[in-house]
């Protein structure tokens, strides 16, 4: 009976069935597996049909399955959508925000919000930050309200992108690096450097590559590593270069444990933007946040020039 189903089963259903993965589902939603396992079989009881069936390693949705997905995915919408139009028409700036980031914005999208929220205190913010992967996913299944994502975007979705803040990519090194001091150095000389890079996917990753295919030189990476923290561990350490974004090093510029070389082409300027799909209507709070985002992008574009500056002038003394 109607009335036997949950909006949680629901909701969970349709996470289920989006990834294909019970565990992928648990981690979206910050639930066990077995606890989604349980509520998704309690659905397929009331409803008197299966919905997910297991074939090998992989679930299959079937027939009933793919009906119920359609009409959740619709109810869901609706009730979003009703959530945001009652906000708005409360004319109050309050209530859920739903925000993706690819793992390189950590640096600077918690400072972000939380300034938002000394403006906003009725603001719930819910920040989740995951692989360019996962953030194509949430973006397909119109998960929040707008995410955060550098210059590579999804070419299977119709998109809109809100510049708002200049992302500047540069090639750092162990302040004792031979090429420490020089000026212009051309990028051919690259080749013969151990390259420290993210995972297969990372945007930042795939700017380097495009960048050195440009100039002729074949990327043979040193070292793959799974995070920018990871990365800027291994340059202190001596065990390579990097290409990494200006950004996340002013701790580390200022505390001279990590140098900026000047090579040709660097840095490489790029943008960070808020991705949602075409047509999405966002809320009155959804907005206001996305006006605040592009006035903060351009105060931190400020902050990263005067970063630039500092070391320039510090590396030419």
């Amino acid at each position: 009976m109607i009335h036997h189903w949950t909006l949680q089963q629901l909701r969970l259903f349709e996470a289920v069935a989006r990834h294909k993965s019970y565990t992928r589902a648990a981690e979206e939603l910050n639930l066990s597996q077995p606890a989604v396992y349980i509520q998704v079989k309690r659905l397929e009881e009331s409803m008197g049909l299966p919905l997910i069936e297991q074939s090998g390693k992989k679930l299959l949705i079937t027939r009933a399955g793919d009906l119920v997905y359609d009409a959740v995915v619709e109810v869901l919408s609706k009730l979003s959508s009703l959530h945001l139009s009652l906000n708005d028409m409360k004319g109050k700036v309050a209530g859920p925000l739903k925000l993706s980031a690819v793992t390189s914005a950590k640096f600077f999208m918690p400072h972000i919000l939380g300034r938002f929220l000394r403006i906003y205190p009725d603001v719930q913010p819910q920040l989740t930050v995951t692989n360019r992967l996962r953030i194509s996913e949430r973006l397909a299944g119109n998960l929040d309200d707008f995410v955060i994502l550098g210059q590579q975007f999804p070419e299977s979705l119709d998109l809109t992108m809100h510049p708002f803040m200049e992302n500047p990519l540069v090639l750092a090194a162990h302040p004792d690096h031979p090429m420490r001091d020089r000026k212009n150095i051309p990028i051919s000389e690259l080749a013969g450097e151990r390259i420290l890079v993210r995972e297969a996917g990372s945007g930042t990753r795939s700017a380097a590559e495009e960048l050195f295919a440009k100039a002729g030189i074949t990327l043979r990476p040193y070292m793959e590593l799974g995070s920018g923290e990871a990365i800027k561990q291994a340059i202190m350490a001596g065990l390579g270069v990097s290409v990494i974004p200006l950004a996340s090093l002013s701790l580390e510029l200022r505390y001279g444990q990590i140098v900026v070389l000047d090579v040709d082409n660097f840095p490489l300027h790029r943008m960070w933007h808020a991705v949602h799909l075409k047509g999405k209507q966002l809320g009155l709070t959804a907005k206001v946040f996305l006006d605040f985002l592009i006035e903060e992008g351009k105060l931190n574009h400020a902050e990263i020039i005067t970063i630039a500056n500092k070391e320039a002038t510090n590396q030419g003394a």
